[in-house]
């Protein structure tokens, strides 16, 4: 069941095309985003292998050409998220059953097809559906996309391969069983990867899975299983469903069968399903596993020792790439008082150079955010900082949704270190800095540990070494992923697995075994080769 003979090495990571003017690559992918464009998509949900359609469409459109039809997908109801679920239970025996070398070779597969027969289609799907540009979209849906599904495959054979020692006599191993039950898979829109790999994960542990992607990532999403299709997986292992999330709720938690949620979204949601499942918790069968990560304020601080251009460019990409999209997105600066002028007049100098439009044109750094909801929340902050005490913007704070929905990266700075866009998750292109007594830097670091509730990526930058110890020290709780000298974005598989505490999450750290660990149940078997065949032992023999 769970052969450890086959030996699934450590790959590499999968390179990242440059796209270059002239390169094939990037003719390639203006090939494929203009027939994408070309074509109305009517996209099923996949329930039990089958094509889905209830009628009841809802409209994909470019977040950066809102005139423009993608084409449309059917929503479900809650019949076809109990469909789902009993199409997951219906394949789960067969598929724990089949041996790990042949569940390997479907994911396997599948990130060979994204790493070359359908690379241009998966960068395209992402860039026309959640408005990133080439190379964005390339690290996203093809580099870390290939990377979960093989370093996935490599990391289970090294868990399958960890086997309990055997006394003289007796033979002991672990089973590592798929949990009793499906699994539920909740994904968002900002990475195409992190759709394919919630759902993935927990399948190629032998689980069976209910996948629900945020509506902004339908496209991408509807994409990848068809992949998966391609790849052999069985009928029914994973089943893509597009109904509203209280429904997916109502049904998925209150069924005895529920095992786990993979979940990446916000917090106030998964602590809604925490308090769901609690409530439930005498449903189940077993105890759901519970993975999530969520959100957070992600900082960087800066020490008066610090590079000018190195902290320019970490807060410029850091904020700004992907419209400051990322969960791992730089959203409040700390500068020493010391550089910080210098620091604000060359980054605003800096984002005056980034060109905002469509991601069809590849001169622009900027496109747009992922719909109007998103936008309305955005601009509100920034008109709220325009006409608070205290507080300025230095950058951009313009934005139009006539076209798209577009935002000028916005610098906001501020004399208040708890001024609300220093403390609240934006989830945009604000980036809100405060400058502090270079004098004060451990009073700083303390502050900035205390601040926010979140706590996913941060980093320091500094070129005084004793300053970089102390931060990482003073911060040791207020980040899952740490970066020195360098942005707090841009995690990659294998090299820095993913995940924070505190409100950003239970910090299962997507991209390392330890994220796979819950998706396995172990199960200890000890055979006695030569049974006793009497109850008495030596000790209770006569002298």
């Amino acid at each position: 069941m769970h052969n450890a003979y086959f030996d699934f090495a450590a790959p590499g990571n999968e390179p990242v095309m440059s796209f270059a003017p002239g390169s094939p690559e990037r003719a390639a992918l203006k090939k494929q985003l203009a027939a994408f464009k070309s074509q109305e998509m009517d996209i099923p949900m996949y329930i039990g292998g089958k094509e889905v359609r209830t009628g009841n469409t809802v409209d994909i459109r470019p977040p950066h050409e809102i005139k423009h039809k993608l084409g449309h997908f059917h929503q479900g109801t809650a019949s076809h998220v109990t469909d789902a679920i009993n199409a997951a239970l219906k394949a789960r025996q067969q598929w724990a059953d089949t041996p790990w070398e042949h569940r390997a070779g479907i994911f396997l597969k599948a990130a060979e097809l994204l790493a070359t027969k359908y690379r241009a289609h998966t960068n395209a799907a992402t860039m026309l559906g959640q408005s990133k540009n080439a190379y964005q979209a390339e690290i996203d849906s093809a580099c870390e996309l290939i990377d979960f599904l093989r370093f996935n495959v490599h990391y289970l054979t090294e868990i399958y391969r960890q086997q309990p020692v055997s006394s003289p006599g007796v033979h002991n191993r672990l089973e590592y069983r798929p949990l009793e039950g499906f699994v539920l898979a909740v994904t968002p829109f900002n990475f195409s990867a992190i759709g394919g790999n919630l759902p993935t994960s927990a399948a190629m542990c032998g689980n069976v899975v209910v996948w629900k992607p945020a509506n902004t990532q339908v496209y991408h999403a509807s994409f990848f299983m068809k992949v998966l299709m391609e790849a052999g997986l069985p009928d029914g292992v994973i089943n893509l469903v597009y109904a509203d999330g209280p429904t997916i709720g109502d049904v998925c938690f209150a069924h005895p069968d529920f095992a786990g949620i993979h979940f990446t979204g916000s917090t106030g949601v998964f602590q809604t399903m925490w308090k769901t499942i609690g409530n439930n918790i005498a449903k189940y069968k077993t105890y759901p596993r519970i993975v999530g990560e969520t959100g957070g304020k992600d900082f960087v601080m800066v020490h008066q020792s610090a590079d000018v251009d190195t902290v320019v460019t970490a807060l410029a990409r850091g904020a700004f790439e992907f419209q400051g999209q990322k969960c791992s997105a730089a959203s409040r600066a700390y500068l020493p008082s010391n550089i910080a002028d210098e620091i604000k007049s060359k980054l605003a100098a800096t984002l005056k150079t980034m060109k905002m439009g469509t991601t069809e044109d590849f001169s622009n750094f900027i496109n747009a955010v992922i719909d109007e909801r998103s936008f309305d929340k955005i601009t509100s902050y920034i008109d709220n900082a325009k006409k608070a005490d205290g507080v300025e913007i230095i950058a951009g704070g313009n934005y139009s949704k006539t076209e798209g929905y577009f935002i000028e990266p916005t610098v906001i700075a501020t004399n208040d270190p708890t001024y609300v866009t220093m403390c609240e998750e934006i989830f945009g292109p604000v980036l809100t800095v405060y400058t502090y007594d270079a004098a004060k830097y451990e009073e700083t670091l303390e502050l900035v540990d205390r601040t926010s509730t979140y706590a996913l990526t941060g980093s320091i930058i500094a070129q005084d070494r004793y300053a970089v110890e102390l931060a990482t020290r003073k911060l040791v709780n207020a980040a899952g992923n740490f970066y020195i000298n360098d942005k707090p974005t841009g995690a990659v598989v294998g090299q820095q697995p993913f995940g924070g505490a505190r409100a950003s999450g239970t910090n299962d750290k997507a991209g390392s075994q330890l994220n796979l660990y819950r998706w396995l149940s172990a199960r200890t078997v000890k055979e006695t080769l030569v049974p006793p065949a009497d109850y008495r032992y030596p000790f209770l023999q006569e002298a």
